[in-house]
C-alpha cells in the first residue's frame, strides 16, 4: 500500500489479536507484544510480521503504537517504567490505547506522551469480537487533532466509524455512554423475552414481528436468539462489563450525573456472576430472571 508503516502492536487479546491482523493485512510493517508468547507465536503463524519480547521493544521505531489489553492497571504495566512503550517510542510518534480503561488514565498517558514529544489518544471500541474481526468496529477518539489525523488512516482498515470526540479522556467517557446504552438495552431486552417465555408465546415469532418496529436494536439482532436458546458461553463477558460500569458509575458520581439504572444493572449483574456467569455474555442477565423462579 501507499502509505504503509511501521506499526506495533501490544496485547492479542480476543479483540487485539484481529485487529493486529488487519494492519498486516492492509500492508503496514507489524510489531506485536504479548505477555502470553505462545499467542504471538500463533498470531505469526497467521500474518506476516515480528514478535518482540518487550512493549518497548515494540515501540522502538514504530510510527504509531497500539495497545489493547485489560484495565488501567494493565495499560500501565505495558506503557510505563523502562520496558514500557513509552521508552521505546520516538518523538513524533502516536501511541493509541484502544483499552476500555479510565477518562484520568487517559490524561495521564498523554500528559506522559506530551513530556517525551509524543502523541497519545485513548481510542476505545465498541463492536465486539466480531466487529474486530470483520473489521467493523467504532472507535471513539480522545486527543489532539494532530495526533488523531496520525493515526486515522491506519486505524481505518479495522473499523467503519472513527471519531475524535475531543481532548484526551472523551473517547473514555463516550465508550462509557455506550456502556450504559448496552446494559440498559439488555435489561430490557431480558425481561421482555422472559415475559415472552412466561406468557407461553413463540420467542422467536414474536422477536421477529417486533424487531420490524420501535423496538429494534442491535443486541434484539444479535443476541435475542441466543438468549432464547440458553446460549451464553461467547461474547463480551459480564465480568469486563462490570469493570467498565464501575469505571462509569465513578466518573459519574464525579460529574454529579444521576445514573440509577446504570447502578442497578451493574448489581444485577453482580448477581450473574455469583450464579457462576462471569464469563457467560452480557446477554446473560435473562438467566438471573429465570434462576430466580428455578
Amino acid at each position: 500500500m501507499a502509505d504503509s508503516r511501521d506499526v506495533a502492536f501490544v496485547g492479542l487479546g480476543i479483540m487485539g489479536y484481529p485487529m493486529a491482523g488487519h494492519l498486516s493485512a492492509a500492508g503496514h510493517r507489524v510489531a506485536v507484544y504479548n505477555r502470553t508468547a505462545s499467542r504471538a507465536e500463533a498470531w505469526l503463524a497467521e500474518h506476516r510480521g515480528r514478535a518482540v519480547p518487550t512493549p518497548r521493544a515494540a515501540a522502538e521505531g514504530a510510527t504509531v503504537v497500539f495497545m489493547c489489553v485489560g484495565n488501567d492497571d494493565d495499560v500501565r504495566s505495558v506503557s510505563s517504567g523502562e520496558d514500557g512503550v513509552f521508552a521505546g517510542a520516538g518523538p513524533g510518534s502516536v501511541v493509541v490505547d484502544h483499552t476500555t480503561a479510565s477518562a484520568d488514565l487517559a490524561r495521564e498517558l498523554e500528559a506522559e506522551g506530551a513530556a517525551r514529544g509524543i502523541g497519545f489518544v485513548d481510542a476505545p471500541v465498541s463492536g465486539g469480537q466480531a466487529g474486530a474481526e470483520n473489521g467493523q468496529l467504532t472507535v471513539m477518539c480522545g486527543g489532539s487533532q494532530r495526533a488523531f489525523d496520525q493515526i486515522a488512516p491506519v486505524i481505518d482498515c479495522y473499523a467503519k466509524s472513527v471519531r475524535l470526540m475531543g481532548d484526551a479522556g472523551a473517547g473514555q467517557l463516550t465508550k462509557m455512554v455506550n456502556q450504559v446504552c448496552i446494559a440498559g438495552v439488555l435489561q430490557g431486552l431480558a425481561e421482555a423475552l422472559h415475559f415472552a417465555e412466561k406468557a407461553g408465546l413463540d420467542v422467536d415469532a414474536v422477536v421477529d414481528v417486533i424487531s420490524k418496529g420501535a423496538a429494534q436494536s442491535w443486541q434484539m439482532d444479535n443476541r435475542a436468539g441466543t438468549m432464547a436458546r440458553r446460549e451464553f458461553e461467547f461474547g463480551f463477558a459480564v465480568n469486563w462489563m462490570r469493570k467498565d460500569l464501575d469505571m462509569t458509575l465513578a466518573a459519574a458520581r464525579r460529574l454529579d450525573a444521576r445514573m440509577p439504572l446504570a447502578a442497578l444493572v451493574d448489581q444485577f449483574y453482580a448477581d450473574v456472576q455469583a450464579m457462576g456467569g462471569g464469563r457467560w455474555d452480557t446477554s446473560s442477565l435473562i438467566e438471573r430472571l429465570r434462576r430466580v423462579e428455578e
